[in-house]
């Protein structure tokens, strides 16, 4: 810029000292030529930096395009969803961990921890069909709860009406405020529960969690699942 001014600067100062028109007008050529060549420069720098900037660009995008996309995660087939009363939420992630540190029935879930914002009845047939094994922990407040009373008769009739979920329903009394049998519905009593404060407890639960039940049901579950995104 300092350049050009310095140009356009000259031509007055040639006229007031009164040069020929002749030089002024060779001078304002030469000065044209000048401007010409500078202008042809710009405009073949200027593409050439539009160039840059579009290889530049391209380079970006292709590098965001390489980049490995996150993999989706892959959804688990649980071996166990405990279903429990909202005030035994800290009891059902006792008896989870239990499970699963304890005897290696791994993964396991509890009903609290199933996804926020869905209906609960989405989640309960996700809880149920998405795992083996369903265990009702059977607690004072399971039976005060509406929700929990509708959770253990839905368990039983989805576990009557599909063979590979026969024997599934296992319920549960814990150490901390265990629902008495005699208090226990009786669609529950026929079915053997597990005693966490009985001696035999641990022979209960190799007897019934069993790793190729596991395997079958969750073969099952892949089958159904791969037919339904078809």
């Amino acid at each position: 810029m300092g350049i050009g001014k310095s140009k356009i600067d000259t031509c007055p100062l040639s006229l007031s000292l009164g040069k020929s028109h002749s030089v002024d007008t060779s001078h304002r050529h030469h000065e044209s030529e000048s401007k010409k060549s500078e202008t042809s420069l710009c405009h073949v720098a200027e593409p050439s930096n539009t160039a840059e900037m579009l290889t530049g660009e391209q380079d970006g995008a292709m590098e965001v395009e390489e980049e490995p996309e996150e993999e989706a995660e892959e959804e688990v087939f649980f071996k166990f969803v405990i279903l429990h009363a909202e005030e035994d939420t800290n009891e059902a992630l006792r008896v989870q961990d239990l499970l699963q540190h304890a005897f290696g029935i791994k993964p396991g879930i509890i009903f609290a921890e199933m996804p926020c914002g869905r209906q609960h009845l989405q989640n309960l047939d996700d809880a149920v069909n998405g795992s083996a094994w369903t265990i009702l922990l059977l607690t004072e407040n399971f039976l005060r709860d509406t929700w929990c009373k509708f959770q253990f008769y839905t368990s039983l009739m989805n576990s009557v009406n599909r063979q590979h979920k026969y024997n599934s329903v296992i319920p549960m009394r814990p150490l901390n405020n265990p629902l008495p049998r005699e208090r226990t519905p009786l669609a529950l009593r026929t079915i053997n529960a597990l005693e966490e404060e009985s001696r035999g407890f641990r022979t209960q639960v190799e007897r019934i969690f069993q790793e190729s039940v596991y395997k079958t049901q969750q073969t099952i579950w892949k089958e159904t699942r791969n037919m339904i995104q078809r």
